[in-house]
Order: structure tokens, then C-alpha cells, then sequence
């Protein structure tokens, strides 16, 4: 099996120096046009009527791209690099779909790998030969975004241990001079060394490779301003209402000439015209396709992926874990991301949607597969999902496939009879060449010219001054936060000095600038106005892909969203309708989208009191622990109760800050608290599907505290005779 599965990679792959020859000649390529790129706007970003003026000002663009993705955003990128007039329409916010929801890994696809081989699949084994090349060129261009990351192999058999061996060192062999580091065999003992979480039954060895991870709507975000550095004309919440289309002198055929678009926050329409318009919509590829012909069939395929977020200490900081078959054949990940734990995903057919919403089953399929995993004495509890969320994998339909999970993520690019060009399919790793392969098709059937792609090794927006000792300088200048500066080094490279400007003074010793948005993350409230310059136009966009806090935790996000709306309508000028609509619909967003929902219901109205027999008398206990606080016997409990309580152990907590620790457990939404709410907040947080209530951990502490005052002596109160 090993000489069969070595031979035909060798084949395939002819070695590796072939890899060092053509990057090294592709770099240099890269230096020698480097120099004929213009970036009219290097300073300066032009602002979001800016743009959308240009849009409406410029008589015909020669591209115009219609999705603000990874794929849209590098072909906007790609084009523009090209000496190509340049313009890109994105309905929402730039990687509000599917770019924002992925695994954050950018690799090259173990799996696709092995089913190459096995198949002796020369497609998809290129698939992940150039996907490995794409993933050498993204962690070099976007530095700051990206980093290597090693993931371990559990091994459970001993016969697996050669087999996947085998198949990882291929791995490394077919990524040749691009291989980001040599994986390696670890043992029993220093596997658990590395990562004690694991389950140490049955283990017999490890095996550790490298692929690359990133911050993927950060990501997307920097390919589309540094395309709008380069003098792309892009604006995001710019809808496509319907394709614009004129007779062709030569054939008498109707060609695509451009679209109307609609300012989705102003209502205003205007046409784009353009010699060439690019399908790169994701998911909704279909829908563009049939607004040019609407008999065109569906080519796309939705998959939806689920992932959920856990607190950090369930990994290490610097190892990720993957499960290569799960109990359905599913692969799932497991692995650290933004001080925080990422797992999944699941991959199920679905419905388009521009809303995906995590579902219950597959937030619980996630867990019991990290259950398998972990050591019995982590206890992986329901409660702990921070956040979860579902992204629409766009992959190509096989009309033979039964199910979506043997389809090969590849993509296919299509030049329709009037002209449109479609690119769909295909994964975030290979964004530029999918770009590239998708320009060359659209310069040759529409003639541009422009010459070739420029965007290998072309850095993206913030990594051309980033160092790994940035954040170092950020410190001493400017007085921020080492945690703080290390986050904004690391989200946004060199434009960091500019965020750091924006940082008002905290009134603090230390440190100097730099207000939290929220205590346990480093996000601070200078983002918010460098997201405004960004062309953040909602709240959505500031906690979800400005900053990652929705992604992370959707209660830290929605606490936050108060002062994010107070910043963003100062700069933005919003009335007090405006302020209240955006508040109420990023309230949603995090109640539906990213989880929230899911996490409440954990503790909902229907809610079963269920505790075990033996464990009958913690209800006594805690109805004793509700009744110190309802001293009245009212049978509830307001923040005025509360209040009373905390002052008697010499505690202060902020009035508003006690509405929100009431509000979480008040099913009811009627101000207070029930003794029945309370049970069954504390059979839920028995039972693990809830974790970290804010109340149910103030009033043990509180208890605590009042039981070990004890009663006041007569002498010590002032009395007695």
C-alpha cells in the first residue's frame, strides 16, 4: 500500500525542485512589474459616496464585478493590477457570506489528497497541487493575517500509524519547496505532552503536519482595499437590480454591457456600464445567471458547514487537532483561533439563504465528536458554545453525486452567450487563481487587453510595513495595552499606527490610550471609527467582520453593541431612529446567525427541571439561595433585591449591568425573576447546557460571603443594655 500510494504520487507530482523553480521565477516576475503598479489612492482610501460617485460618474468600466467575496474581491484585485478600468458591486458587506464562515484554514486539502491517489484522480490532485501554491503565496503576501499552524493526528490503531504517515509525508512531498514545515511522529507520551486534553485510552502516537490559518473576513477585506488602493471603484450595500444588455452590430446577439444597481442604505439608482461583467456571487451565482437568461439550470450546489466556538482552554495555544473520520465519515477540526477554540464543520445540503442560521443538531453533532476526542476529565459542555454559525459552501453540482460530500470543491468558469462571465466553485485558498484564470477568460472573450496577472506575491493591504515586532512600537509610542497592541499588529499590520491615532485617552495610569469595547477582549473603541474609513456601514459589519467579536462571543458582542452604534452614529450622523434600528437589527444578527439563539434556548420556558434522585435536595438548596435574596417571600426577585444583597457583602455593581445579569435568566421579560426561572437556570447549568451565568455564579458568591459573615453580635450592632 505505501509503494503504491509513493509511486503514485511521484508520478503525479515529479518531484519537488520543479516547486522551488517555478516560485522563485514567479517572485521575480512579481519584482520586475512591481515597479509599473500605481496605487492612486496610497494614503488615502477614497470614502463610500466616493466610490459609489465614480460608479455613477465613469462612462464604461472594463470590468465590472458583480460579489464582494474572496473570489470577487481578488478579481477586482486581479483586474485592476492589469491596467484595467476597474468596478465591484457587493449587495452586502464585503465577506458578509460565505468569506466570513469558514474554517480559517488555508490549506491545501488532506483529504483531497487521498482520494487523488486512491482514485488515481489526476484533477483533484492538481486541485490540491495548486491549492498547496496558493497557500505558500497567501501567508507571504498577508503576513500579519496568517501564520502556520500545526495540527495533530491522533492515532487510535496501531496499522493506522504507517498509513497515515504515508499519506501526510505525501502531502508534504506534493507541496515540495512550498512544504511550510516537515510534519512529523510524535509518541503516546509526548503527544499528550502537547496536547494533555486529549483521550488517553487506546492512543498510540500522533502525527503532526502544517497548514496555514487566517483571519478569513479580515482577509477578504484587505484584498478588496487593497484593489480599491490600486483605483478599483468597489462599494459595498450596492445591489445589482438587473443586468444591463445592447444588440451586437456584428452577430445582432444581445451582450451584457453592465448593470443597474441600487444604494441598498439610500434607495438611489444608476447604471454601471461595462465591456465585461463578472458572475462572482458565491452561492447566489444562479440567481445572476438566470437574470441574464432565465432559462439558464442551476451549476451550484449549496452545502451548508456548521462551526461553533469554545472557550480557549479546550486546545493549546498553538496546536490544532483534526478527527480524520468522524462517526458519519465527516472530517472535523478542532483548533485555536483567536485565543479562542474552533470546531467543525458539518456538511449537509441546504437552501440558499443570505441568513444561514446554525442548527441545534449540528451544534450538538460538533460536540459529541469533540467529546470522542477529549479526555473524560474535560467535561465538554453545551453551555460553553460562545457562538456557532453556518456558512454556504457554493460547490459545483454533479449530477451523479448522491450527496455533497464526494463533490471535489474545484470550480469551473463559464462565458455565457451574451457574454457574462461565471466563476463559481472552487475554496478560499485558491481565491487568486481562480481570479486569474477567471480574468484571462474575460480578457480573451471580450478583448481588454492589459496583459497579465500581476497579483502573485503582490502584498496585501497592512503587510508591507508589518514586522512580528510591531506591536512592540505600538506599545511604546502610543501607550496601548500589550494585549491591544498585539491584536491590532495582528489585524491590521502596518495601518495599526493609524488605529492607534484614532485611540482617545483612558484617564488611566495605564494603559495611556485605548478604551475597551468590552473587558475580556482587546478590541477598543478607535476600531469602530477606522471601520467607518473601511466602509463599515452598520454594526453587523463592525462585530462580525470589522472585528471578530460576534464570531467569538455573541454575549461580549451584543454588550458591546450599545457604544459601537453610540460611535458609528456620531460619525455617520445617524437620527435616533437610525441608532435604535441598527441596535435592534445587530441584536438579531447575533440572536440568529451567530448563535445566540441556540445558546438561550438552552434555558428557555418549556425548560425541564430534571435533577437526579440523589441530587433532589439541590433544589432545597437553591430555593434557600433565592429566598436570601427574596427577603419579602414575593416570589420573585428584582435588581432592587439583588442590590440589597450585594451591599450588605460591600459589593458594587452598576444598575445597568444588573438589568442585563436579571435580563438573561428573566424568560418572561417581565423585570424579574421567578423562583421557577431560577431552578430551572440551575438544573440547566447542572446539567452543563448552560455555563458562565452571570447570576447563578453573583448569587453562590454572594451566599458564601453571608454565610461566613455569619450573624452580627449584639456588642458589634450597637446594642444591648
Amino acid at each position: 500500500l505505501f509503494l503504491s500510494f509513493s509511486l503514485n504520487v511521484f508520478l503525479f507530482s515529479g518531484g519537488g525542485r520543479l516547486d522551488i523553480c517555478m516560485t522563485s521565477t514567479a517572485r521575480l516576475a512579481y519584482v520586475a512589474a512591481e515597479g509599473e503598479l500605481k496605487q492612486p489612492f496610497k494614503d488615502e482610501l477614497p470614502t463610500r459616496q466616493a466610490q459609489l460617485s465614480t460608479l455613477q460618474d465613469t462612462e464604461e468600466f472594463d470590468v465590472l464585478v458583480v460579489g464582494g467575496g474572496a473570489t470577487g474581491s481578488g478579481c477586482a484585485l486581479d483586474a485592476v493590477t492589469r491596467n484595467l478600468k476597474t468596478a465591484l458591486v457587493e449587495r452586502n458587506d464585503f465577506s458578509s457570506g460565505t468569506s466570513s464562515r469558514s474554517t480559517k484554514l488555508i490549506h491545501g486539502g488532506v483529504r483531497y489528497l487521498q482520494k487523488a491517489i486512491m482514485k488515481l484522480d489526476y484533477e483533484q490532485y492538481m486541485m490540491v497541487k495548486e491549492a498547496l501554491h496558493e497557500r505558500s503565496n497567501l501567508l507571504d503576501i498577508a503576513p500579519h493575517l496568517s501564520a502556520p499552524l500545526p495540527i495533530m493526528l491522533p492515532v487510535y490503531k496501531w496499522w493506522q500509524l504507517p498509513y497515515y504517515w504515508a499519506g501526510i509525508k505525501m502531502y508534504d512531498l506534493v507541496a515540495g519547496g512550498q512544504c511550510l514545515k516537515s510534519s512529523y511522529v510524535l509518541s503516546k507520551s509526548k503527544a499528550l505532552e502537547l496536547f494533555p486534553m486529549l483521550k488517553k485510552d487506546k492512543l498510540v502516537g500522533a502525527i503532526v503536519y502544517y497548514d496555514g490559518q487566517h483571519n478569513d473576513a479580515r482577509m477578504n477585506l484587505a484584498i478588496a482595499l487593497t484593489a480599491a488602493r490600486h483605483g478599483a471603484a468597489i462599494a459595498n450595500y450596492t445591489e445589482v437590480v438587473h443586468l444591463l444588455k445592447k444588440t451586437d452590430a456584428g452577430t445582432g446577439k444581445e451582450k451584457v454591457c453592465g448593470a443597474r444597481c441600487r444604494d441598498v442604505i439610500t434607495g438611489n439608482e444608476f447604471d454601471v456600464r461595462a465591456k465585461c461583467v463578472i458572475n462572482a456571487t458565491g452561492p447566489f451565482t444562479d440567481s445572476l445567471r438566470k437574470m441574464d437568461d432565465g432559462k439558464n439550470t442551476n451549476i451550484c450546489q449549496p452545502s451548508a458547514g456548521v462551526h461553533i466556538v469554545i472557550p480557549g482552554y479546550y486546545s493549546p495555544d498553538n496546536m490544532g487537532l483534526l478527527d480524520p473520520a468522524t462517526s458519519d465519515g465527516r472530517v472535523i477540526f478542532f483548533l485555536p483561533w483567536e485565543k479562542m477554540t474552533i470546531a467543525g464543520t458539518t456538511d449537509t445540503p441546504t437552501d440558499i439563504t443570505a441568513h444561514p442560521i446554525p442548527r441545534e443538531e449540528d451544534i450538538n453533532f460538533i460536540l459529541n465528536e469533540v467529546r470522542n476526542y477529549l479526555s473524560p476529565d474535560v467535561e465538554v459542555r453545551r453551555g460553553d458554545v460562545l457562538a456557532a454559525w453556518s456558512g454556504i459552501r457554493p460547490l459545483v453540482t454533479d449530477p451523479n453525486s448522491k450527496d455533497t460530500q464526494s463533490i471535489c470543491r474545484n470550480h469551473i468558469v463559464n462565458v455565457s452567450d451574451s457574454g457574462l462571465v461565471t466563476i463559481a466553485g472552487g475554496k478560499w485558498t485558491t481565491y487568486r487563481s481562480m481570479a486569474e484564470e477567471t480574468l484571462d477568460a474575460a480578457v480573451a472573450a471580450h478583448r481588454l487587453g492589459g496583459g497579465p496577472s500581476k497579483t502573485v506575491g503582490l502584498v496585501l493591504e497592512g503587510g508591507q510595513d508589518w514586522s512580528p515586532t510591531l506591536y512592540i512600537r505600538l506599545v511604546q509610542d502610543y501607550g496601548l495595552e500589550n494585549e491591544v497592541a498585539q491584536h491590532l499588529a495582528a489585524t491590521y499590520g502596518g495601518k495599526a499606527f493609524d488605529v492607534a491615532k484614532m485611540a482617545r485617552v483612558t484617564g488611566k495610569r495605564w494603559p495611556i490610550v485605548g478604551n475597551r469595547l468590552v473587558s475580556e477582549f482587546p478590541y477598543i473603541e478607535s476600531e469602530v471609527r477606522y471601520a467607518v474609513k473601511e466602509y463599515a456601514c452598520t454594526a453587523i459589519d463592525v462585530i462580525a467582520r470589522r472585528t471578530r467579536l460576534g464570531f467569538l462571543n455573541v454575549q461580549a458582542a451584543d454588550e458591546a453593541l450599545p457604544r459601537i452604534v453610540d460611535i458609528m452614529g456620531k460619525m455617520l450622523d445617524w437620527s435616533d431612529k437610525k441608532r435604535t434600528e441598527e441596535l435592534e437589527a445587530a441584536k438579531k444578527f447575533l440572536y440568529l446567525e451567530m448563535g445566540y439563539r441556540s445558546r438561550s434556548e438552552q434555558l428557555t420556558g418549556t425548560t425541564e427541571i430534571t435533577l437526579d434522585t440523589q441530587e433532589l435536595c439541590l433544589i432545597d438548596r437553591y430555593t434557600n439561595r433565592f429566598h436570601k435574596f427574596d427577603k419579602d417571600s414575593k416570589g420573585f426577585i428584582t435588581t432592587v433585591d439583588v442590590q440589597r444583597v450585594l451591599q450588605n457583602i460591600s459589593v458594587q455593581i452598576d444598575e445597568n449591568a444588573l438589568h442585563e445579569i436579571l435580563n438573561e435568566v428573566d424568560l418572561n421579560k417581565n423585570g424579574q425573576v421567578e423562583l421557577n426561572e431560577f431552578l430551572q437556570l440551575m438544573s440547566a447549568v447542572k446539567k452543563g447546557q448552560v455555563s458562565d451565568s452571570r447570576l447563578a455564579i453573583l448569587m453562590k458568591t454572594a451566599e458564601e460571603s453571608l454565610d461566613l459573615r455569619g450573624p452580627v453580635t449584639v456588642d458589634r450592632s450597637g446594642g444591648g443594655v
